[in-house]
């Protein structure tokens, strides 16, 4: 799941400085789980942003924002609205707001920080688990990524500056290699980490990057 953080509603006044009416965009999957653009989160903006002047043409959350398919769905549903719009502002990833942004020929603003891709362990919480390198490697360290969560993005570890299984970089964080080896243990599956693992392929993440199937 992409996790997003609202951005700071200063900067968003600042991005929509000289434009008047308004169209807010939500997202009904990654943006609705991180409680920052589900419609929970766009009728709060749209508050805020009445209250600061601006006319709202209307507001709508698309189930996937990033999807190009169900944004061209949305903008002939909502034509008539958003032909009154002077911009977008989207409550969704970078992705999102990009792939509005190619659909709909306004200008699109992003409501949100995109932070990193991770996993949800409770409500609220989130934890980094990919960089989506391209060169994945995790049948090898138990199904625990080093390049993420290891903080000096270590292939081959541990570095020898953690202390009792916690990094030396921030003493609240796990040591990545600590978890992996006592994930191999526990699959017994200890071999592995003798395994030398080699710089990664930086080609197959030269951006931007694409996936067609067909």
């Amino acid at each position: 799941m992409i996790i997003t953080e609202k951005k700071e509603y200063k900067k968003i006044l600042e991005s929509l400085k000289g434009m008047d009416s308004i169209y807010v965009v939500g997202c009904g999957r990654c943006a609705t789980s991180c409680s920052t653009g589900g419609e929970e989160q766009v009728f709060d903006i749209v508050a805020k942003l009445k209250k600061d002047g601006k006319s709202i043409s209307g507001s709508y959350v698309i189930e996937a924002p990033c999807d190009e398919r169900l944004v061209a769905k949305f903008s002939r549903a909502e034509k008539s609205k958003i032909d009154k719009a002077d911009a977008l502002l989207v409550l969704g990833c970078g992705a999102g707001v990009q792939t509005v942004s190619d659909v709909i020929k306004l200008p699109a603003y992003p409501a949100l920080e995109s932070i990193f891709l991770g996993k949800t362990k409770t409500l609220g919480k989130f934890y980094e688990m990919c960089v989506m390198c391209g060169d994945c490697a995790l049948e090898e360290t138990g199904g625990i990524c080093p390049v993420a969560r290891c903080s000096k993005h270590l292939l081959n570890g541990p570095c020898g500056g953690s202390h009792k299984g916690k990094c030396e970089v921030d003493e609240n964080l796990d040591c990545a290699w600590y978890l992996i080896f006592e994930r191999l243990k526990e699959l017994k599956q200890f071999d592995r980490i003798k395994k030398f693992q080699k710089p990664k392929d930086y080609s197959k993440s030269i951006r931007p990057r694409k996936v067609e199937l067909r």
